[in-house]
């Protein structure tokens, strides 16, 4: 059996694809969700036009089912992950592997050390999920999961694989998750300016606030020996040059990137809608860490995690690409 431990957009998705495959599948997650759950069932759909239906899943709001899973993916928010391993801890049956499909650089070793006794690998979901109510679960970009290798995913490769998310399997998985955290950088910009992803993408002083936010990140990753990998077909050392193309030719050359449905937005704004905490300490916070870790300084970075918090307590969510660029530029100056 499979347990979805967080199971909120990507994680309803993944297991729900999981399910339609044939696939015993328990999800624990919010009361909210479970209810929603319960009255609607899981339709998931994607940019493609495909579209699964999983009627009656198993959803609960307390960690029981996690003692029946033979694999667990843990899907919670990164700064819930010390205690999902605390409950994992007293749950797991002997040999269970734990997949982290989270966000940010660490979440795997912080399981790993409290759970010394199970299979803990790193993975992570490229793709975008947005909710859209009654139990509807949107993939609005293509993309799919990358996972740290080991004998232990054999089992369940097939099964992935007709789910339509095939493992990619990675001896190190640190240079894909330093990839996309590049690209996650942009939540905080995303969630600020209030539009949807391709829109705000669309324009080019957002995407030198992103630019911005990527530099500091690559001196980061050189100073603590990381080199991430290529994404969305490019070396991710180019992308802050390329995001500040002009936007005529951002278009043809980030065309992939710009894949995406009308409907995606980041995690960060659905957080900030929603009234719950954001993980921006674990995406731009990540880099400020990252960088003060190896004697740098990532002042946009912290700028940019600075004002989603501001946001979470009732601040602004309408920056223009304008402002958002000048408020950045100060802050990089020293203000």
């Amino acid at each position: 059996m499979i347990c979805v431990y967080g199971a909120g957009s990507i994680g309803c998705y993944v297991g729900g694809s999981l399910a339609a495959a044939g696939a015993e599948v328990a999800f624990v997650g919010r009361r909210r969700l479970a209810d929603e759950v319960a009255a609607h069932g899981l339709t998931l759909t994607d940019l493609h036009g495909a579209r699964l239906r999983v009627d009656a899943p198993r959803y609960e709001t307390v960690p029981d089912a996690v003692a029946e899973a033979d694999l667990v993916l843990v899907a919670v928010k990164s700064a819930a992950t010390a205690d999902t391993a605390g409950q994992l801890a007293d749950r797991l049956r002997p040999g269970a592997v734990v997949v982290s499909l989270q966000n940010g650089l660490r979440n795997a070793a912080v399981l790993r050390e409290k759970l010394p006794g199970a299979t803990v690998l790193a993975g992570m979901v490229a793709f975008n999920v947005v909710r859209t109510g009654e139990g509807r679960f949107h993939r609005a970009t293509d993309g799919g999961i990358e996972v740290q290798d080991a004998p232990a995913l054999d089992a369940v490769a097939d099964l992935f694989a007709r789910a339509g998310l095939p493992l990619a399997r990675r001896a190190d998985l640190t240079a894909a998750q330093a990839a996309k955290l590049l690209l996650n950088l942009n939540n905080a910009v995303n969630a600020l300016s209030g539009l949807p992803l391709k829109t705000e993408l669309s324009q080019r002083a957002f995407r030198r606030c992103l630019a911005l936010a990527q530099r500091e990140a690559l001196a980061a990753y050189k100073a603590a020996g990381i080199r991430p990998a290529k994404t969305v077909g490019l070396d991710s050392r180019l992308l802050p040059v390329v995001m500040g193309l002009p936007d005529a030719v951002f278009t043809r050359a980030a065309a992939k990137m710009l894949a995406m449905d009308p409907l995606a937005r980041s995690s960060t704004w659905d957080d900030l809608e929603a009234g719950r905490p954001t993980e921006v300490d674990y995406l731009n916070g990540e880099i400020a860490l990252l960088a003060a870790e190896g004697g740098l300084a990532a002042p946009v970075n912290e700028r940019l995690t600075a004002l989603v918090h501001e946001a979470e307590q009732g601040g602004r969510k309408d920056w223009t690409g304008r402002e958002l660029l000048a408020d950045l530029r100060r802050s990089a100056r020293g203000r």
